[in-house]
């Protein structure tokens, strides 16, 4: 991921809150509590008319087996608009679709928003010239920022 698409999308202040792992996770720190960052993204998908298909409690999953779990929750959203455009470059790409963000909350008590980067899913598939990664690449970063501004 080239930095100054990171600084077009995200602007100078959010960029002291954004790692990029090698293995294409782009992550953010949230100010806000796990559940409520979860809740402010969820709001930002359903504000831009994306759908929500999941949200998934991992941390009320290993509780069900008598584990313990930090707050770690997913969201996996989307629609045929954002997505199709990616698997007419490479149909493949459908098995990380719908999009999904996660949020959970380290052993430091940081909360954390985190997405697969889509260039990484376009390489992952062959498509790094699909022309669908840039405008899903600003959408995301455009959730995320919502989600973790104040």
């Amino acid at each position: 991921m080239k930095i100054r698409h990171v600084i077009s999308a995200l602007g100078l202040a959010a960029l002291a809150s954004l790692a990029i792992a090698a293995d294409g996770l782009v992550e953010m720190k949230s100010p806000y509590a796990a559940k409520e960052t979860m809740n402010r993204l969820e709001e930002a998908v359903k504000q831009r008319g994306l759908n929500v298909f999941a949200r998934i409690d991992h941390a009320a999953g290993a509780a069900k087996i008598g584990k313990t779990l930090r707050p770690t929750e997913l969201l996996i959203f989307g629609n045929p608009q954002g997505g199709t455009p990616l698997m007419e470059c490479a149909q493949s790409a459908g098995i990380d679709l719908p999009l999904k963000a996660l949020v959970w909350e380290d052993a430091s008590s940081q909360v954390w928003l985190g997405y697969n980067d889509p260039a990484f899913l376009a390489a992952r598939h062959g498509a790094e010239q699909c022309p669908a990664v840039d405008a899903l690449r600003k959408a995301l970063a455009g959730l995320a920022e919502a989600t973790v501004s104040r």
